[in-house]
């Protein structure tokens, strides 16, 4: 069953991929009328969700923010499906790093380095950095069930040369590659909410106190590298801009806990800046009120 519906689907997501940019822009729009108006998805969850951190904005501001919203979630799901078939030439141009001098000097030091990603703007072109560098780029994500359909996203995100490795197999993998040559990359998105037997650690976000994932900076400290936080912004439909912004050199003389707090306080003033661009479908705020449901000894901070 599941190679039958990959075989159905995936013609169409390869003439999708082919279409010319306003072509593809107009059908985006097309899905966005279907999602927003007819099929109403998770339309609850994304309203109880900006409620929940701006408190203080009005009901007109929330649907405004809302219906922006799915506007932009349509155009980036369609744009990680361009990506079966866009060219490097043309994803250079529309998700440009602004500081790739900095990346090439630590290329040259033969410093690796972790970064932390968000659900938020293009992080699904951020794999662009892979072609525009000599570091190898290792991408961390969660398996798909239809193992047809979870081959094209490690293919997507492995066709301009990073490596992926599942959340599964991530911190083995990961460590490995200390005794490894090379200079790597490790993207993390680290702004999801953990399963409750697993969250160890709890701190604010966005004004609530939720569970917060460690692994980016238990990382960052097993290996010994330097941390950033991939800012990314969205510039106009279909071009991005993103930035690597430095959250700690030395991440072992940091106080515990401290790079994800600093990682969450850089994603809070994004998301305040431009809170359409966030993964607001994703129940992220869903633990907030199970403190008391948190392994013995979890720290809440």
């Amino acid at each position: 069953m599941q190679l039958l519906i990959y075989s159905i689907v995936y013609p169409f997501l390869w003439l999708i991929s082919k279409l010319p940019w306003r072509l593809f822009y107009a059908f985006s729009t097309g899905i966005f009328f279907l999602i927003y108006y007819v099929i109403g998805y998770r339309k609850k969850t994304v309203a109880e969700n900006l409620k929940l951190v701006f408190p203080n904005k009005t009901p007109q501001e929330i649907k405004r923010i809302r219906k922006d919203f799915y506007r932009h979630l349509c155009d980036m799901f369609l744009e990680m499906i361009k990506s079966i078939s866009i060219s490097n030439e043309e994803m250079k141009e529309r998700f440009k790093v602004t500081n790739l001098d900095m990346l090439n000097e630590l290329e040259a030091q033969g410093e690796s380095m972790m970064v932390f990603m968000a659900h938020y703007a293009s992080y699904e072109w951020a794999n662009v950095v892979d072609i525009q560098t000599g570091i190898q780029a290792v991408g961390v994500y969660k398996r798909i069930e239809n193992k047809y359909f979870d081959r094209l996203v490690r293919r997507i995100r492995a066709r301009f040369g990073s490596r992926v490795v599942t959340t599964k197999n991530a911190m083995e993998e990961i460590t490995k590659d200390k005794n490894r040559d090379g200079v790597f990359m490790y993207g993390l998105a680290a702004d999801q909410s953990p399963k409750i037997y697993k969250a160890t650690y709890w701190t604010d976000f966005m004004g609530v106190k939720v569970p917060t994932f460690l692994g980016a900076e238990i990382l960052a400290k097993r290996l010994g590298t330097k941390v950033f936080y991939l800012k990314v912004e969205k510039l106009k439909r279909g071009y991005y801009e993103a930035t690597f912004v430095p959250i700690a050199d030395d991440p072992n003389a940091c106080e515990e806990y401290s790079i994800v707090k600093s990682y969450l306080r850089i994603l809070e003033k994004q998301i305040h800046n431009k809170p359409e661009y966030y993964l607001w479908t994703h129940k992220r705020w869903k633990h907030r009120n199970a403190q008391s449901e948190a392994p013995e000894g979890a720290t809440i901070d």
